[in-house]
């Protein structure tokens, strides 16, 4: 990931109607959760870990106990001129055993909270300094038409969003609008994640999901 300078200590936003696509305020934000310097080893390690997590684990080899078939001894251990043989349920022969394959078992690991806390205010910092990260007034639409949101999404200056709304708030309208565009997903706050946020190329809070992260991380 590239390097990026720590920005401004003075952080302040314009406030976006989405609707009517107008600037109905500003907002301060904290310079302590959104203008942290740049760690790409923290995003990295965090990265990993909510991969590993979200991994299935189901993948699955068979053991010789797994195996079935006939436990008799192929043939007498001498005078033969072949090697000698225990079981044709051994991983030499088609149709044996895996020796030390993988087995169904999670890939999930302890990440320390306070790192995931860190990762979280980095990934916002890359947002703002990269300035793509636009603050809405509120996510609610008039209809729940796809058509609708993909107008004024475009609108915004957004091709790939990830649009975070507060706990509290929920439009059904606009959680359904979404549904059908390509590279356009939402989340409420308590769901927001560094692998989410640095998967698209924009970050819209809203003013309600703005205040619940500052109380989270602050």
């Amino acid at each position: 990931m590239k390097q990026h300078s720590q920005v401004s200590k003075k952080v302040e936003l314009n406030v976006i109607n989405i609707e009517t696509n107008e600037v109905v305020g500003k907002l301060a934000l904290d310079p302590t959760i959104f203008a942290e310097e740049i760690r790409p080893d923290i995003l990295s390690r965090v990265m990993q870990w909510q991969i590993d997590k979200a991994r299935a684990g189901t993948h699955k080899t068979k053991e010789i106990g797994d195996i079935s078939g006939t436990t008799k001894k192929p043939w007498k251990q001498k005078g033969t001129g072949r090697a000698r043989q225990g079981s044709l349920r051994s991983p030499q022969f088609r149709g044996g055993a895996v020796i030390f394959g993988p087995v169904v078992r999670s890939h999930a690991y302890a990440m320390p909270k306070a790192v995931r806390r860190k990762a979280l205010k980095v990934a916002l910092s890359v947002k703002m300094a990269e300035s793509k990260i636009i603050v809405v007034d509120n996510l609610s639409l008039s209809t729940h038409k796809t058509k609708n949101l993909f107008s004024k999404v475009a609108t915004i200056g957004v091709n790939s969003g990830l649009f975070v709304g507060g706990d509290k708030q929920r439009d059904d309208n606009f959680y359904k609008a979404c549904c059908n565009l390509h590279k356009i997903d939402v989340l409420p706050t308590a769901a927001i994640n560094i692998y989410d946020i640095l998967q698209h190329d924009h970050l819209i809070l809203t003013k309600e999901a703005v205040e619940e992260l500052t109380q989270r991380l602050a």
